[in-house]
Parts: C-alpha cells; structure tokens; sequence
C-alpha cells in the first residue's frame, strides 16, 4: 500500500508518552467497576485470569456491557473455571447462552476449552500469535486482549472502539472497514501501547470509546488525549489551507484520507471519522411456524419443540416445528405446506384449515430480516415420534423458558 504521510501517524515519542500517561491517568481515575475487571485483577493465578477474561471478551463481541453482566455471572458460577466448562454439555451451554445472540460464540467457546484440556494439558497458549492459532473461535482482537490483560504482552487491540478513537486521533477517513486500513489500525494500536502496563493501556482505549469518544454527540470536552486529536483540531480550525503543510496529505494519493468526493462536513466536526462503507441490507426471509399444544398429565399445557441442526443458524437450538417459506406464498398455500411438514411430527395427516392462524413476528437477525408465520395447532394425544427425525419433545411453558430457545422463538 501507498505510504502514509506522516500526519496520521504516532511518529513523535514525546507525544507517544504523553498521550500514555494521560489515557491511563484517567482510566484509573474512571474505568467502569465490571466484574471481568474485577476478577483479572485479583486472581493470582494466570490461567484463570486468562479464562475471566476470554469469557467476558466473547460475550462482548456485538453485545452490549449492561446484557452481559448478568450472563457474565450466572457463567462463572456454573463453570469458574476452563476444566468445569470443558465437562459441560452443549445442552448447558446454549441454555445458559439463551438470549444473549450469536450462539455459535457459546459453542465454540467450549470447543475451544475442551481442547486446551485435551490437547494443551489444560494450559492457555501465552501469546496472541499462539491463541489465535490454537483456539477457535478467537480471532486477533480476542487474543490480544487476553495476551495483554493476563499475561502482560505488549500487543494492542482493535476493536469497534479502538477504530472509532484512532480514527478521530489521526483524522482517518478512509474505509476503516477496509483491510488495509484495518491492518494499518493495528500498526498503530501496536505502537502506542503502553509496554509497562499493555492490558490496562487497551482496556483503557476501548473505555475512551465506550464512554467518551462515542458514535454520536462525543464528550471532546471531557477527553483525556483531546490535546493529541486531530479531527478536534480540525473543527476548531476549520477546513485545512489550500495549501498543505509538509505533515498534510497534499492532493490524492494518500491510503488514509476520505476520499474526494467525501469532503469535510463542518456540521458533523469530529463525528466526521471514522467512514464506513455502506450497510449490505439484510436478506428478507419467511417462516411458518407451528406451536402444537397438548393438555399434559397434570392438566398443564405442554408445547412441542424440535432441535435444529448442529450446524447453521440457531445451531442446536430448539424450537417449534417451521419451515422456510418461499417469497409470495398464499396464505392457503402456506398452511398446505405447513400442515405437510407438521405430518411427520404428529404421525397422523394435518388438514390444513385446521390451523389457526395467530399473527406475524419479526425478528432481526444481523444479516437476515426473518418473518416468523405463527400457526397453532392443539392435540389431542401423544405424538408418535419418528426417531429418525431430529431430537423433540414436550415442555411446559416454563420449561421451554429455561431450555435453549432463541429470542425469536420466545417472540413466538
């Protein structure tokens, strides 16, 4: 790639060091109490500073702080350490995992400690080079938070917020979703960590976005490195002269710059960085989706509910019995192929009209806009199960609350 011209770059080490002292300063004066934090900082032992934090940093990927705190603590309790979780079933962990999305992360995430425990003599790998290559499921960013917060490596981290803060510091407009923009991110986010104190030096850098350099209306004011950003420079000096300095980019050419037809929006001032690249909308899917309900020994209602598969979407979930639905369908066709899916489950034919129809839900999954069909169906007797179909059984509304359903089907 074109070289970087030297404006968006740390080149300065005075400028390095002080920008250190400053970002730590403050987050020790006003990092978030969080029970991750907590527990990396007061467990003596290394490996299990390590699994506090691989935990926590999993189930922070595209989830908000406040969602996983409790998430965070029912896991810890269940499995306080990588030997119980790699003892747990996949049944355990999608129940516990209900609700907190993207469940191929609880998956693999146990994958990942049954083998350190199998393979590894129940050692975490030291360094983020050997995380990332060893464990699934951990990509850079993870392996180097937990390289850096519990094993002290001196490696940076790029996350969301990282992007965000860099982005403003340095005044980088391109494509920061790009991956040579990406890779040049993590020049700099290597550069300037802190070597005495790498995890407390990154923990602070995502702090910054998090609760200060945020997406929109950034508290500059409050900034503990506003002295270091330039896109603040930029609004309060207005547009660059038309004439460059020796540190500006000049006319083209430069890998990090917005591009031309982007020009600086003063209305946005800082807000201006980082660029992103248009949003793919998410592909529109239907689902007929049948709840068949019985009157159980007790005389409570029961639910029938279905496994889906061990691969794909919703992996190993389980929910009612549904079925993909082509764009455009009648309604009357609809439930014909409904009532044909549901004929193997009951073992008796479905007569269409039958099923009553009770509304739409919508669920947003990150890639797919899914419209589930709800149908009911009530029984009579028992279903005789076809073990060759997948796994199935009957629940009482509670137990199909603590069992391991998607948001969507609870929507259901």
């Amino acid at each position: 790639p074109a070289p970087a011209p030297a404006r968006h770059l740390f080149s300065d080490p005075a400028e390095v060091e002080a920008l250190r002292g400053s970002l730590l300063a403050w987050y020790d004066r006003c990092r978030r109490d969080l029970p991750w934090r907590t527990l990396a900082a007061t467990e003596p032992d290394a490996d299990r500073r390590a699994y506090a934090v691989w935990v926590s940093e999993i189930m922070l990927q595209q989830t908000q702080v406040a969602t996983v705190i409790d998430y965070y603590n029912r896991w810890m309790q269940k499995w306080p350490t990588l030997q119980a979780l790699a003892q747990a079933s996949l049944e355990e962990v999608n129940e516990l995992w209900s609700g907190l999305g993207y469940y191929s992360r609880g998956k693999r995430l146990q994958e990942a400690a049954r083998k350190v425990v199998s393979e590894l003599a129940g050692r975490m790998p030291r360094t983020a080079g050997d995380l990332q290559k060893l464990l699934p499921g951990v990509g850079r960013y993870t392996a180097g938070a937990i390289a850096s917060i519990s094993y002290g490596q001196a490696t940076g981290v790029v996350d969301g917020n990282v992007i965000r803060v860099l982005c403003r510091l340095r005044c980088i407009g391109a494509d920061s979703s790009s991956p040579a923009v990406i890779d040049r991110l993590w020049d700099m986010a290597n550069a300037l960590v802190d070597r005495s104190r790498p995890g407390d030096f990154n923990q602070a850098l995502m702090e910054l976005g998090a609760m200060v350099c945020v997406p929109k209306a950034p508290l500059c004011g409050e900034c503990p490195v506003k002295q270091h950003c330039q896109a603040r420079r930029r609004k309060l000096l207005g547009k660059p002269a038309a004439v460059p300095d020796v540190e500006d980019c000049g006319v083209g050419g430069c890998p990090l710059c917005p591009p031309a037809t982007e020009p600086w929006d003063s209305s946005l001032g800082v807000t201006n960085f980082p660029r992103k690249a248009a949003k793919k909308q998410p592909r529109v899917a239907r689902t007929a989706t049948c709840v068949l309900e019985r009157r159980g020994c007790h005389g409570a209602l029961e639910y029938f509910i279905v496994q889906r598969p061990s691969s794909g979407l919703l992996a190993g979930l389980w929910e009612f019995p549904s079925l993909p639905l082509a764009q455009g369908l009648q309604e009357e066709k609809q439930r014909e192929l409904l009532a044909d899916h549901l004929q193997a489950w009951t073992g008796q034919p479905v007569v269409a009209r039958s099923l009553r129809f009770i509304g739409e839900v919508i669920h947003i999954f990150s890639h797919i806009h899914q419209t589930y069909v709800v149908y009911s169906l009530p029984l009579d007797g028992d279903v005789t199960l076809d073990p060759a179909l997948s796994p199935s059984r009957w629940v009482t509304e509670e137990e199909f609350h603590a069992s391991a359903v998607s948001t969507a089907m609870k929507k259901v």
